[in-house]
């Protein structure tokens, strides 16, 4: 069964099309840019644009700050867990990387 809406959408589009809005579009007769990962190119535009990143980049910013966050400190009991949140984030860390190749 059709959703309700694919009739409407092909109106509009017969009607630019006609009005002429699809002509001389940037890029109009070139092939489409390879992309790495075709399946998700949407997805991944979407998030690259939205500001998004991989896992392993988010953690690595984290992990950034926790050290900053240790050099900064005299506080031994603050140290101590701070190093062991990095040694977890370190583990974590490693998991994202895998697991984006």
């Amino acid at each position: 069964m059709d959703h309700p809406l694919f009739d409407l959408i092909n109106q509009k589009i017969l009607a630019a099309q006609e009005a002429g809005d699809f002509d001389n579009l940037e890029g109009a007769g070139k092939p489409l840019p390879k992309e790495d990962d075709p399946e998700n190119a949407m997805l991944n535009r979407l998030v690259r644009e939205s500001g998004g990143a991989p896992e392993f980049v988010l953690l690595s910013r984290e992990m950034a700050r926790l050290r900053a966050e240790l050099r900064e400190t005299d506080d031994r009991t603050r140290r101590q867990d701070l190093l062991k949140e990095m040694s977890m984030m370190d583990a974590r860390l490693e998991l994202a990387r895998k697991g984006y190749r």
